[in-house]
């Protein structure tokens, strides 16, 4: 839910690449959802690894909006320098008030506006560093989760052919007739009914 909120929230900016990043976040959290049900640990481990491929994105998603490095969150990173789009919190935060100012007056700028926001509760790049610090928060306990899963259907396989429940034959067939048993069905064989003992020792 947490990533179906944050991918319309960037739709509404269009901020092309994480969108990318959200949609196949989603792709894979269901995919692991699948592996529990099914139980398929295989696919828990791909959610696995995908929540540390998540945490990192996040982390530089944070180092983005912060400025951390050389990043600027005015750069069109986010939007494959596609548009000039930012972030929709940018202009929709809490007690933000969006203003637009015509600029006819200036050569070049006629029939255009210039936006100004005012009055934010909170500045729109601390929103999405809080955006992403719950999601690093949900994958760290989705990776914790995944982990014992996988550890509990592991051990529940092991267990399972140590009872021989995987094998359809065993490997090495036991004969589990007694030998005094197989002896008295020989002699059955050789010496049928109706011949005494004095005649088998005459044969």
């Amino acid at each position: 839910l947490a990533a179906l909120e944050r991918q319309v929230f960037d739709f509404l900016g269009y901020q092309w690449a994480p969108i990318l990043a959200n949609f196949l976040h989603i792709i894979i959290v269901i995919l692991g959802l699948f592996g529990t049900i099914q139980y398929r640990p295989r696919y828990i481990v791909v959610y696995a690894i995908w929540t540390a491929v998540w945490v990192t994105w996040n982390i530089f998603i944070i180092c983005f909006y912060l400025e951390v490095g050389g990043l600027s969150k005015d750069s069109e990173l986010l939007t494959f320098n596609i548009s000039r789009h930012q972030s929709w919190w940018s202009e929709n935060g809490p007690g933000c008030v969006r203003k637009e100012a015509s600029m006819s007056g200036i050569k070049g700028l006629d029939n255009h506006s210039y936006i100004s926001v005012i009055g934010c509760a909170l500045e729109y790049r601390y929103i999405e560093v809080m955006h992403s610090s719950f999601q690093i928060l949900i994958a760290l306990v989705g990776f914790v989760y995944a982990c014992y899963v996988v550890s509990v259907f592991t051990e529940e396989e092991d267990s399972f052919d140590f009872i021989g429940g995987f094998d359809p034959f065993p490997l090495y067939h036991v004969n589990e007739k007694p030998t005094n048993l197989l002896f008295k069905q020989t002699y059955l064989l050789l010496y049928p009914a109706g011949f005494s003992g004095m005649e088998i020792m005459n044969k």
